[in-house]
């Protein structure tokens, strides 16, 4: 119960999560903090936030999860059926473009599994379970935190037809200085990775910056100037066109999720899912 309310940051939520009463668990928690003798929650309207000692207690309840995990998978009262909900982080492009559309063949598969799709341009945070399953850009170096590599894909140079048609094509890198560019909100640039713009010229200076790829898609197929876009993307739409080809950024999707949820056969699930989707359908990306 205290990590349903640590990892949602409400007691309401934490109470709709777990299926108890708000009353219930609140109680719970002063019961906890009183035989612990320190105080875990600062709770306040619109939420709780944790103490230092609730830190404390947090990482030593998380040990705890991770070892009933494994004690449950080692004399086999693992949960053996393919059921209930699994929080899926990705960057926008990923999960809008390709995911969104791909992931009604699971719940097909698995009727008694729900997936949330969280299709947004941030990180997300495992410990906190702001997700089941992270799709990331780089494979992360620190946390208890189990990585494997999805796919390579690559990212290039394009323009809308009709802009082309009225502003010319840039014959070199260089000549992109005389055409108005699109790119990322520099200061919401949440990983090394997403900084594309520093790849292809040392001062992008974009006219027009937005914080999601398919934003960007958009603006571009709009005519609004030139970005930087993924080729997987833009590649469905007939009126972009890929400039300078000899341009191109390579990156990588990874999925990580946290060592606790490693004996969850719902997560292995769909964990498996999003490798077989990606490899029936590598070309794409390349």
């Amino acid at each position: 119960m205290f990590l349903a309310v640590a990892r949602t940051g409400q007691i309401l939520g934490a109470s709709k999560r777990l299926g108890v009463n708000h009353a219930t668990l609140s109680r719970r928690m002063t019961t906890l903090e009183e035989r612990l003798k320190s105080r875990l929650l600062i709770r306040r309207t619109n939420g709780c936030e944790l103490t230092a000692e609730g830190e404390v207690f947090l990482h030593a309840a998380e040990r705890m999860e991770t070892e009933m995990l494994r004690a449950q998978a080692g004399i086999g009262r693992l949960d053996s059926t393919i059921a209930g909900t699994v929080r899926i982080g990705a960057p926008d492009g990923f999960g809008v473009s390709f995911l969104a559309p791909r992931l009604g063949k699971l719940i097909k598969r698995h009727p008694e599994l729900r997936i949330q799709l969280v299709p947004v341009p941030r990180s997300f945070s495992l410990s906190q379970r702001e997700a089941d399953i992270a799709i990331t850009l780089e494979r992360p170096e620190q946390g208890r935190l189990v990585s494997s590599k999805l796919t390579d894909y690559t990212l290039g140079l394009y323009a809308s037809r009709g802009y082309l048609a009225t502003n010319g094509d840039p014959l070199d890198v260089d000549g992109l200085k005389a055409h108005p560019r699109i790119g990322y909100v520099e200061d919401l640039i949440f990983t090394p990775s997403l900084n594309f713009s520093g790849v292809v010229m040392r001062s992008w200076d974009a006219s027009f910056e937005i914080s999601t790829a398919i934003g960007q898609t958009e603006a571009v197929r709009s005519g609004a100037g030139i970005g930087i876009l993924h080729d997987y993307i833009a590649r469905q739409y007939d009126e972009l066109v890929r400039i300078l080809p000899t341009v191109s950024i390579k990156r990588a999707y990874w999925t990580t999720y946290h060592e606790s949820a490693r004996d969850l056969v719902r997560v292995r699930t769909v964990a498996d899912f999003l490798q077989e989707l990606v490899s029936v359908e590598r070309q794409t990306f390349l």
